[in-house]
């Protein structure tokens, strides 16, 4: 079973990317903001609780979300692996998942990271809020403070997942067919 984390600030094309994995490689997609969006739409007491911090750009804490992995996981036991996009988001987060890997006597296969630029990520955020009608990426300043929330709480798992050997970077900026051919070689 293969786990690979697909990381990079938000609208760095993940979801995208993600879904052009699943088809290619067979893998289960685990998009954290996908299971949370379905808790705020179910009006679950998680989802109105991570509404609220969303909305104002924050962070869900970690106990729910690792929460929501370590179910996604064992309810899949049959798929060939897995892709966590938007999880883990910070130090204590991965080593989380970590532990739940090392309770499953499995790792980290790979981390693979889409590098883009701030000005970027804004304009992808705000073009995605269009066509998506995602009312929580339309403000400016949420948007701001999603760039920095990134910046500050997720950035430092480069380090972490440097020192592993398993982190490798993917330029961003290309087409979604060039990024697409880079996530391949590097699975492959």
């Amino acid at each position: 079973m293969n786990y690979y984390i697909l990381f990079g600030p938000p609208g760095a094309g993940k979801g995208t990317q993600a879904k052009k994995m699943v088809e290619k490689f067979h893998l289960k997609h685990v998009s954290t903001g996908d299971l949370l969006r379905t808790e705020m739409a179910n009006k679950t007491e998680l989802g109105l609780k991570a509404k609220t911090l969303i909305e104002a750009g924050d962070l869900v804490p970690d106990e729910v979300v690792v929460g929501m992995i370590k179910n996604v996981f064992a309810k899949n036991s049959d798929v060939k692996g897995f892709i966590l996009d938007g999880f883990p988001r910070t130090i204590a987060q991965a080593e989380m998942l970590d532990k739940i890997l090392e309770g499953m006597k499995k790792e980290i296969t790979k981390v693979i990271s889409l590098k883009i630029q701030d000005k970027t990520i804004g304009d992808r955020i705000k073009y995605r809020a269009e066509i998506e009608g995602r009312k929580d990426d339309a403000d400016p300043e949420t948007i701001q403070n999603r760039i920095n929330t990134y910046h500050k709480q997720t950035e430092p798992l480069i380090g972490y997942y440097k020192n592993s050997g398993k982190y490798h970077e993917i330029e961003g900026e290309k087409s979604i067919d060039e990024v697409f051919e880079s996530i391949s070689k590097e699975i492959q």
